[in-house]
């Protein structure tokens, strides 16, 4: 990473530092763009080194952005310069009570199993264009793998052919968030999607090399999907079969996956499963290091409070009811 001379202490210090956390096993891709985005504003400014007015001007230059993206931003700086104050004590280090303030994310839009039904159709009536020949595929593949296997968007367009073992209904997951590998087993109906697909992605003049990516298009001969060209797809699916909440806000891609685990939970609920001892398995496939993950998606909506409450009144509605079980 080579900003320039302006500013050689940060840039040999940031070298430092990646190689430092690199070889805790962090990747810290995204953490070395917004440095050398600092690195590059402050050789384009002049800046012999970092002060207070120097980056207050380089956050000014993404100040349009959500605020906990400009808060993660300033993060990264900080801890930069935290790590160089070991060993240059007079270094400047901002103060985190003057970064963006924090705001709620927003809050998942559950829908229905009945929207997927309306979405799988609708993908019918979508038409391969130049650009993307397996559109109605592609899209139709895509919905029934992040709603059955709550993948994330970006570990669904990393599929490449090799990573898929149809035949036994398995993907394999390599190097996803967290640093962590792992098997998803697809249900029946999922492997059987997975098979038609694969069915007409084999034919020519598509390509079939084993690290060739699972969801293709011909935009740069025959690569895979971006993150914008999925969720565009995806939004135009959710657009066209209605899929809203009760304030008429579309769903997000990434509110799959909190549908995928509050399927689960509900299933595990209807089954009078011991959710508890489930919910470490739900982690794991989920690709979480802990339940305190997947907590996160586990929200109390109607249907899981009327299974909950159903099988408490099986299991203790004697007591209410001064019975005998």
């Amino acid at each position: 990473m080579n900003a320039g001379t302006t500013c050689d202490a940060l840039n040999e210090v940031s070298i430092r530092y990646l190689e430092h956390r690199r070889a805790l096993g962090r990747q810290y891709a995204h953490e070395e763009s917004v440095i050398a985005s600092l690195c590059r504003f402050l050789v384009t400014v002049e800046a012999v080194d970092l002060d207070q007015v120097h980056f207050d001007s380089w956050c000014a230059t993404f100040a349009a952005l959500n605020a906990n993206t400009r808060r993660n931003r300033q993060r990264i700086v900080r801890n930069l310069c935290v790590y160089r104050r070991r060993t240059d004590p007079q270094c400047f280090v901002p103060d985190v009570n003057r970064f963006a303030r924090p705001c709620a994310y927003a809050a998942p839009r559950i829908f229905e199993p009945s929207d997927i039904a309306r979405m799988l159709a609708a993908t019918r009536q979508l038409k391969p264009t130049h650009l993307s020949p397996l559109l109605p595929f592609v899209m139709r593949l895509a919905v029934v793998l992040l709603y059955t296997a709550g993948l994330r968007r970006g570990e669904l367009l990393r599929l490449t052919l090799q990573d898929v073992d149809a035949d036994n209904g398995i993907l394999r997951i390599r190097e996803s968030k967290f640093h962590k590998s792992r098997l998803v087993p697809l249900s029946r109906d999922a492997r059987h999607e997975l098979l038609a697909y694969l069915h007409r992605r084999s034919r020519r003049p598509f390509p079939t090399a084993p690290s060739s990516p699972l969801l293709c298009n011909c935009t740069r001969g025959f690569h895979g999907y971006t993150g914008a060209g999925l969720t565009r797809g995806i939004q135009a699916l959710f657009a066209a079969a209605d899929v809203h909440d009760r304030h008429g806000q579309r769903p997000r891609i990434h509110d799959f996956r909190h549908v995928f685990a509050l399927q689960a939970l509900l299933r595990w609920y209807q089954a009078d499963l011991d959710v508890q001892s489930h919910l470490p398995k739900l982690a794991m496939y989920m690709g979480h290091v802990s339940i305190v993950s997947t907590a996160y998606y586990l929200k109390w909506i109607p249907a899981i409070a009327v299974a909950a409450s159903a099988r408490f009144e099986r299991r203790c509605g004697y007591l209410i009811e001064g019975e005998q079980p």
